[in-house]
């Protein structure tokens, strides 16, 4: 501790010192964690396992899809979809209670065997519909739980590796994240490495609030989702 003494302090150097000292950062909304940290603290996954194994383009998914103590669908209810280039986008705020909506008949999701993860994954369609192959993973998902969540993790599979170096520049994901009562908590967007892509987050003091998800990508060759990890229940970490 520093002794001032019988220093006497005048305004202006007051002034001067509350000028010259930085403010404090804010505490980050979401941290990014280890998926393989969450693995263990998490409980759950959601896996595409229990659909019926077909080769790519695989199957459409027309409705909202029940996974876990979760549902899936292309957007938030309240929100609308719009094409960027090849590319979904959502805009709007999401209306309470909070909903999942399906996208268009053949452009909202689809599952197929994904050789890159080893297992059934799911792919956001995009404008070009199913089954055209320039529509996988070019869509938009939004996930909401159950629960409260603390923490999220998942992994995203973007365009193979070139054997020979002429593999196209990877994109961005972009995840956004949303309290019960539908109000924002933060945005991340992520360069996305060639294959999979492992990421996982937790909210900061590990606040139980992570409602909803949405998820769209700019990605050239567009994106695969595979093993979201999320808590069953109310956690005490």
């Amino acid at each position: 501790m520093t002794d001032l003494g019988p220093l006497r302090i005048t305004a202006g150097f007051m002034c001067s010192l509350v000028l010259a000292t930085p403010p404090a950062q804010a505490e980050t909304p979401l941290s990014p964690v280890p998926y393989t940290n969450l693995e263990l603290m998490l409980d759950a996954a959601i896996r595409f396992e229990a659909l019926p194994r077909r080769a790519e383009p695989g199957i459409a998914l027309d409705s909202p899809v029940r996974a876990g103590l979760a549902w899936l669908g292309e957007r938030l209810g309240g929100q609308s979809v719009f094409n960027n280039m090849q590319h979904d986008r959502l805009s709007g705020a999401p209306h309470t209670p909070l909903s999942v909506v399906a996208g268009a008949p053949g452009a909202s999701l689809s599952a197929a065997y994904h050789r890159g993860f080893g297992s059934t994954a799911l792919f956001p369609l995009g404008p070009a519909g199913f089954p055209a192959l320039n529509s996988r993973g070019e869509g938009a998902v939004a996930i909401l739980f159950d629960h409260d969540q603390p923490a999220f993790g998942l992994r995203v599979h973007s365009d193979y590796a070139a054997p020979l170096g002429q593999a196209r520049p990877q994109g961005y994901v972009t995840l956004t994240f949303y309290t019960r009562e539908g109000h924002l908590i933060t945005r991340h967007r992520q360069r996305l490495n060639t294959a999979v892509t492992e990421l996982g987050f937790a909210r900061a003091g590990h606040t139980p609030d992570i409602a909803a998800i949405t998820i769209t990508n700019d990605d050239p060759g567009g994106i695969a989702l595979d093993d979201i990890l999320y808590q069953t229940a109310p956690a005490a970490f």
